[in-house]
């Protein structure tokens, strides 16, 4: 794991101690409030989801969760979303072992690709001085590149489209590239995925990388996406509820 803290000290020298150790290390008590604030800190909403249970269980009640420690615990998670402090700090002391999400398309987008493509493409793009945000690896497969939001227009017949737009329940159809923005969420750093392998979202490249335009991201991240498509003919989907 490699996680860039541009040489500051303080709150990100702290991290960057903690995140040398391992996500595992990283999401204890303290380094997951921290790390959580960070992210808070940065701009991303937060909100509390739930967490592994036993063997690939979930700490929901639904019986068969389709996406076990993967979703929010409100129905009301967009509206619940939220980067203050002292919220986030109750939160966390109060649901200890709760994963967080963060609702996208308020104020930041996040691209969401293959591994191995994002791999790929992250070293594209350093190569070129293509400024990068803050990314996060899902030890389920998937790359998260963190970005500016498109916004939210007062004209809605003005917004452009796009096939790549990703919602919770629309996560299947979107194996490649996912653009995660209004009405979707992904899991933050520090989370702890379903299994007893001690799986985790972890950060590669800290929070406190500014958030860069995804149009700067996108055409490397597509041409990687389909190059990894030609030699991964055969994806897996994880498939992701409309509700909890």
């Amino acid at each position: 794991m490699s996680v860039e803290f541009g040489g500051r000290t303080g709150l990100w020298g702290k991290l960057s101690e903690w995140l040398r150790s391992g996500p595992a290390e990283a999401a204890d008590e303290g380094g997951r409030e921290a790390l959580l604030l960070a992210a808070a800190g940065a701009g991303l909403p937060l909100a509390p989801a739930a967490h592994p249970a036993p063997g690939y269980g979930c700490s929901c009640d639904r019986v068969g969760c389709p996406t076990p420690a993967r979703h929010p615990v409100s129905f009301g998670w967009q509206t619940q979303s939220t980067t203050d402090r002292a919220q986030i700090e109750h939160w966390a002391h109060q649901q200890p072992e709760a994963n967080f999400i963060t609702a996208t398309g308020m104020t930041h987008d996040v691209l969401d690709v293959p591994l191995e493509a994002g791999r790929q493409a992250l070293e594209r793009l350093l190569d070129s001085g293509v400024e990068v945000g803050p990314v996060a690896e899902s030890d389920d497969g998937r790359m998260l590149f963190f970005t500016l939001t498109r916004g939210t227009p007062e004209d809605e017949d003005e917004w452009w489209p796009c096939e790549l737009d990703c919602h919770p329940e629309t996560m299947d159809e979107h194996p490649g590239l996912r653009w995660h923005c209004r009405g979707s969420y992904v899991l933050v750093p520090p989370a702890r995925l379903p299994g007893d392998d001690g799986r985790t979202v972890h950060w590669f490249r800290g929070p406190e990388h500014p958030l860069p335009d995804p149009l700067t991201l996108l055409e490397t991240l597509t041409d990687a996406c389909a190059r990894h498509a030609d030699h991964e003919p055969d994806h897996t989907n994880t498939p992701w509820p409309s509700h909890h």
